[in-house]
C-alpha cells in the first residue's frame, strides 16, 4: 500500500507526503502494483519532480533502476524532455547510453523528441552519439529526419483518427524551444489523447552533426537559424548554429559570413554580425579575425539602419574587447531615440579603457538605471573594470542597497576585489536575502579568483 501512495505523490511532485513516506518504510524500489504501476524514481523523472527524484535518490532509489519494458528514469526524463531532472539523474550516476527493451537510448528518445536541454545534458556526459535505436537509426538520423518538419501537422498525423477534434497549443519548454501539445477526442468524447514534440530538432541535429564530425553546408545551417529565429524563446537554435560555425575557425566559413553581413536580408546580416562577432576566438584568448572584423563592425555602424541589426553590432564591437570600438559603442549608445538595453552597459565595459573618464561616467549612470537587468550589468562592468578610483568605489556602494540582490552581489564582489571594507555589508545582505545560487558564489568567491 506504502508503495503505491509513494508512486502516485512522487508522480504529483508532493515532497512533504514522499518524505513521510520513506520515513514509515516505504521502499524507493518496491514497484507500484496500482493501475499506473512503476518505479516512485521514474514517476517523478517522467513528471521532472526535481527534489522529488532527489529525495528518493537519498533514500536509497536506484538510479538505473527499472520498470516493465526495461525503462529507467533517465529514458523517461529523455522521452519526455525533462532536461533537470536528467542532469541531476547524470550527476547521481545514471547510465546514459541505457536501453529499454525496444532498444531506444536516452539520446535517441531526446532527438526524437527535439529536446535539446536533455541532448545538451547527455552530450556533455559523454553519451554515444553513434549508438543505434531499435530500428537501426541513429540519435542524428533521428533528429534530422524531424528538421523542416510541419510540427504540428505531423504530431497530428499520429493519431490516425480522421473524425476525432483537436487541438493545438504551445508554450516554452524549460530550455527554450517551443513546446508542442496536440489534443485529440473522439466525437463522441468517449476517448482522448495528446502527444508532444519540442521544436528543437533543428539545434539538436546541429549539436550532433557536430560530435558526429558532419560537416554541414553553411547556406543550410543558416537556413536552421534564420527560420527558429522568432521560434525559440533565447534565440537558441540561432546560437547553437553560430557556435557550431564559429568553431570552423577557416577562411571560407569567415568569408561566408562576412557575405552575409552585406546582404539586403536584415535578418541575414544580423545573424552574420552575431556569428562573425565571435568567430575563431580560442579559449587562451586569441583573437584571429579581429583587425578584419573591427573595421566591418564600424563601418556597419554608419551604414546600418536596421535597430535590431545595429544592437547586434553593439553587441559585436564589445565582444573585440577593443578600445579601438569606444567611439562607435558611444556613437550607438547616445542617438535619439535609442532604446537602452544591458547590451549597452556590457559592450561599454569591454571596450572601456581605465583613463576614459567620458566612458565611465556614462557607465556609472548606467548603474542608477530604472531597469534592474541594466543596472545589474552595468554594476558588474564597473565592478570588472581595472581601474581603481574613489569615484568607482562610491558607485559600487551606493548599489549595496539596490532592490537587486544580483545588483548588489556584482557591487559586493567590485568592492572586495578593491580591498573595500564596505564589501563585508554586501556580502551579508546577499546571504540574509537570497536564495539565488549565482548572487551567494559571487559574494563568497575568494577574492583572488
Amino acid at each position: 500500500m506504502h508503495e503505491e501512495q509513494l508512486y502516485r505523490a512522487a508522480m504529483n511532485g508532493e515532497i512533504e507526503t514522499v518524505g513521510k513516506l520513506l520515513a514509515s518504510g516505504a521502499d524507493p524500489n518496491t514497484p507500484s502494483e496500482g493501475e499506473e504501476g512503476g518505479l516512485p524514481l521514474c514517476a517523478a523523472a517522467a513528471r521532472d519532480r526535481t527534489e522529488v527524484a532527489r529525495a528518493l535518490l537519498d533514500a536509497g532509489a536506484q538510479v538505473d533502476g527499472r520498470e516493465d519494458g526495461g525503462w529507467t528514469a533517465l529514458l523517461w526524463a529523455a522521452t519526455n524532455g525533462q532536461a533537470e531532472v536528467a542532469r541531476m539523474l547524470i550527476e547521481a550516476g545514471a547510465d546514459v547510453d541505457v536501453t529499454n527493451d525496444d532498444g531506444d537510448t536516452p539520446l535517441t528518445l531526446a532527438a526524437r523528441r527535439g529536446a535539446l536541454g536533455v541532448v545538451q545534458a547527455l552530450l556533455e556526459a559523454g553519451a554515444d552519439h553513434e549508438k543505434y535505436d531499435g530500428e537501426g537509426d541513429t540519435p542524428l538520423e533521428i533528429a534530422g529526419a524531424w528538421v523542416g518538419v510541419h510540427l504540428e501537422s505531423a504530431l497530428m498525423d499520429e493519431f490516425q483518427q480522421d473524425d476525432w477534434e483537436y487541438v493545438v497549443a504551445r508554450q516554452y519548454a524549460k530550455d527554450g524551444t517551443e513546446l508542442i501539445t496536440v489534443a485529440g477526442r473522439s466525437a463522441d468524447g468517449s476517448e482522448s489523447d495528446q502527444v508532444q514534440a519540442q521544436r528543437g530538432h533543428a539545434a539538436v541535429a546541429t549539436l550532433l552533426e557536430d560530435a558526429a564530425g558532419v560537416y554541414t553546408p553553411i547556406e543550410r545551417l543558416v537556413a536552421r537559424a534564420l527560420a527558429h529565429r522568432d521560434l525559440d524563446e533565447d534565440a537558441e537554435t540561432w546560437w547553437i548554429v553560430a557556435d557550431t560555425l564559429n568553431k570552423r575557425g577557416d577562411e571560407e566559413t569567415y568569408d561566408a559570413l562576412a557575405r552575409l553581413c552585406l546582404s539586403e536580408d536584415a535578418r541575414e546580416r544580423e545573424f552574420g554580425v552575431d556569428a562573425i562577432s565571435q568567430f575563431g576566438f580560442t579559449e587562451d584568448g586569441e583573437k584571429p579575425y579581429l583587425d578584419r572584423t573591427l573595421p566591418l563592425l564600424q563601418k556597419m555602424v554608419t551604414t546600418e539602419s536596421n535597430p535590431q541589426v545595429l544592437r547586434s553590432v553593439l553587441a559585436g564591437l564589445g565582444h573585440q574587447g577593443d578600445p579601438r570600438a569606444l567611439p562607435y559603442v558611444l556613437d550607438v549608445i547616445g542617438r535619439p531615440g535609442h532604446k537602452r538595453t544591458m547590451t549597452d552597459p556590457i559592450a561599454l565595459a569591454d571596450v572601456l579603457p581605465p583613463d576614459d573618464e567620458e566612458g565611465l561616467a556614462l557607465l556609472i549612470s548606467m548603474t542608477e538605471d530604472d531597469d534592474s537587468e541594466i543596472r545589474d550589468w552595468a554594476t558588474a562592468g564597473v565592478a570588472g573594470l581595472a581601474a581603481d578610483t574613489p569615484g568607482i568605489r562610491e558607485a559600487l556602494a551606493a548599489r549595496l542597497s539596490d532592490t537587486d540582490l544580483r545588483t548588489v552581489a556584482e557591487a559586493t564582489r567590485g568592492l572586495a576585489l578593491r580591498g573595500d571594507e564596505r564589501a563585508a555589508r554586501g556580502v551579508e545582505r546577499v546571504l540574509a536575502e537570497s536564495d539565488d545560487e549565482y548572487a551567494r558564489e559571487l559574494v563568497t568567491r575568494p577574492a583572488g579568483e
